[in-house]
């Protein structure tokens, strides 16, 4: 694109690309030989691995070509790509070279379904066994869910899915009103749910209610399991949808989102009237809840308690296996159950209270998996915005720059509300540690920090 445009950005692409070729193919040398199947410890390790050098490789176009960038935000604007989060340090958007913006786009829809998903289903000349990486890389607790007996064949299957749903969405942008270059580039952070956008003004510079309706509709898709997309096209219905209980609870908890700050909306602002608060809310609820990020007039100057209840969304995410963000409706589910759970064995406390979903009990070891990983998510939260604190960033900006990044959002409150370039490069850091917890789970990359990880 950079040649074809000649827009002067195509040498930092051959730049970056001969680095990390070069490095590439002096790993592939020292590795030669080295056939075996990959313990937990090795997937947990590779798959932390392979995103830190992603990520690293991504941003070497950023610092040496359009638009010149420092490596701390260069490495920031790859992360926030790759893990779909959609944060930005940059400003001016419309004047970047075409070649800068589709690079940001593309690197949203490589990282929507997973880097290592990607590399399970497309090289599997790496003979090596696959299982363990994708349990350190699919979103979820549900994460030994087989669609299909292979790993390999589930992850193409997923990635059939996933590019049908992107052009899907990006003819689908194209007859609503958009250019083919802004529709291509759209759907692929739409699908991805990463909310990069070609304009400072992101959806709100199209002010087309069709677009925006668009967009909802494949912002939900994107925020669905994946494997119930398979489930339901390999059975030809609708009815999979229903039966699963986490997708209910999405629906449930977006329809009452979206009523909730409709009404508020109505009564504090009076967006000339119910309609046009719903078409507000309609659009950035969906946004946050599936973590796109995609914004209209943004929601940081929402009246009342509307800006903190959308960053609340934003934590609850959408469903397990989709490629959001988020604490995932399960686990928020599974909690709430637990915590009913409690409240009955106080007032019965001899009484059984088995913590269902779908109809099946789930085991202790399950519920102790989600309890834990709740409370180490708001753990690593609270100390990482307490760390943005004492860079010097004051509570509001601090706190909801780290929600909005471990919940792999974008856009967030005080400072940050618009871009993260008012953070110094401490807080850039911050931020961008947090993206990548947010991304791999917490506890892929905590994991490696205990030292009984490391003991045979």
């Amino acid at each position: 694109i950079g040649l074809g445009l000649a827009d002067g950005t195509w040498l930092a692409f051959f730049e970056g690309g001969v680095v990390m070729l070069a490095l590439g193919l002096v790993l592939l040398l020292a590795g030669r030989g080295e056939v075996g199947e990959l313990r937990m410890r090795d997937g947990f390790l590779t798959t932390t691995l392979i995103w830190v050098s992603i990520t690293f490789a991504a941003a070497l176009p950023f610092s040496l070509g359009a638009p010149h960038m420092s490596y701390t935000d260069a490495v920031f604007e790859a992360v926030s790509a790759l893990t779909t989060t959609g944060a930005t340090v940059i400003t001016g958007l419309e004047e970047l070279p075409r070649s800068v913006l589709f690079y940001r786009q593309f690197l949203q829809f490589f990282g929507g379904m997973g880097i290592v998903i990607l590399a399970v289903a497309v090289l599997p000349t790496l003979r090596i066994g696959a299982t363990q990486l994708t349990k350190g890389e699919t979103t979820g607790p549900v994460k030994d869910t087989k669609l299909t007996p292979r790993v390999a064949e589930t992850a193409k299957a997923l990635w059939a899915i996933y590019l049908g749903l992107t052009l899907t969405c990006t003819l689908s942008y194209w007859l609503a009103g958009m250019s083919f270059f802004d529709a291509i580039d759209h759907a692929f952070s739409t699908v991805s749910t990463g909310g990069f956008s070609t304009h400072d003004a992101s959806f709100g510079l199209f002010d087309s209610p069709l677009i925006e309706f668009v967009a909802v509709i494949f912002m939900l898709l994107g925020g669905t399991s994946f494997a119930l997309h398979f489930v339901a096209w390999r059975r030809g219905s609708f009815a999979a949808y229903m039966r699963d209980a986490e997708f209910r609870g999405f629906v449930a908890i977006w329809v009452f989102s979206v009523l909730t700050v409709t009404v508020g909306l109505w009564l504090y602002e009076g967006y000339e009237g119910f309609g046009r608060s719903l078409r507000e809310s309609l659009f950035q609820v969906t946004s946050n809840m599936t973590s796109t990020g995609f914004t209209r007039d943004g929601f940081a100057g929402w009246p009342a308690f509307l800006p903190a209840f959308m960053m609340l969304v934003a934590m609850i995410g959408a469903c397990a296996g989709s490629t959001t963000g988020g604490l995932k409706v399960v686990r928020c589910m599974v909690v709430a159950k637990l915590a009913w759970r409690e409240i009955m064995r106080v007032i019965h406390p001899r009484g059984e209270f088995p913590v269902k979903l779908d109809r099946r009990a789930l085991p202790d070891a399950t519920l102790e998996a989600v309890a834990g990983f709740v409370a180490v998510y708001f753990i690593a939260f609270v100390l990482l915005s307490l760390l943005l604190m004492a860079s010097g960033e004051e509570l509001v900006t601090a706190f909801a720059a780290v929600a909005s990044s471990i919940a792999n959002l974008g856009p967030a409150l005080g400072k940050a509300s618009a871009t993260m370039q008012p953070l110094d490069d401490w807080g850039t850091w911050i931020c961008t540690i947090a993206m990548l917890l947010g991304r791999l789970e917490v506890f892929t990359v905590l994991v490696l920090l205990t030292p009984a990880f490391w003991r045979e």
